[in-house]
């Protein structure tokens, strides 16, 4: 990784964590420049504006949302194996990281606001929707879920639980709540067998 990179992922990782804890919408040249300790100058020639630096942060966070939630699943047996290993990274990553922060919050920050971060934003939703939809399709395929159980319903269903789960743990800082999001977890894969 050259130097340049490096810097990059430097600065875009110190943006994940502004954005996480202040909003998307809270991140500008100037906040990311007091946080790096880079000039706004300097930024400004990597991002160009707030609305690409905006972007460009979700587009990292992403990177690394589908490195620690995606792939893992992939690399599951397929069927009931590769939802459950993908449900436990998602659940490891909202306790633990700032993606799944940025992403809850970004959504509600954004879910009125035309304009290319939320288009972004909303790409990003729904390809990662398609990814589980096709996942519990081909459980499906192989026997691993009822003929009939619908993956679209399965995906929101899940989205669900981690919501929830997310705010019970962040907001309300329930004790039991990675225990909640596990039996509701368990219920809606017997619902689909």
């Amino acid at each position: 990784m050259s130097k340049g990179e490096e810097t990059r992922r430097q600065v875009l990782e110190a943006a994940v964590e502004v954005a996480a804890s202040g909003g998307l919408a809270s991140l500008t040249i100037g906040s990311l420049a007091e946080r790096t300790g880079m000039s706004k100058s300097g930024l400004f020639a990597h991002f160009k504006s707030k609305e690409a630096l905006q972007v460009q942060v979700l587009e990292f966070a992403s990177e690394a949302f589908v490195e620690d939630v995606v792939r893992p699943a992939l690399s599951a047996p397929r069927g009931e194996k590769r939802i459950t290993t993908l449900f436990e990274s998602w659940l490891a990553v909202s306790r633990d990281g700032t993606a799944e922060c940025l992403f809850v919050s970004a959504a509600w920050e954004y879910d009125d606001q035309p304009g290319p971060v939320r288009d972004r934003l909303v790409r990003m939703h729904l390809d990662f929707n398609d990814a589980v939809a096709q996942m519990f399709r081909t459980g499906i395929a192989e026997g691993f879920f009822a003929a009939g159980a619908d993956p679209e319903q399965f995906t929101h269903d899940l989205h669900g639980i981690m919501l929830i789960y997310f705010q019970a743990h962040r907001l309300l800082g329930d004790a039991r709540a990675e225990e909640r999001a596990r039996n509701a977890f368990s219920r809606l894969i017997e619902s689909n067998r």
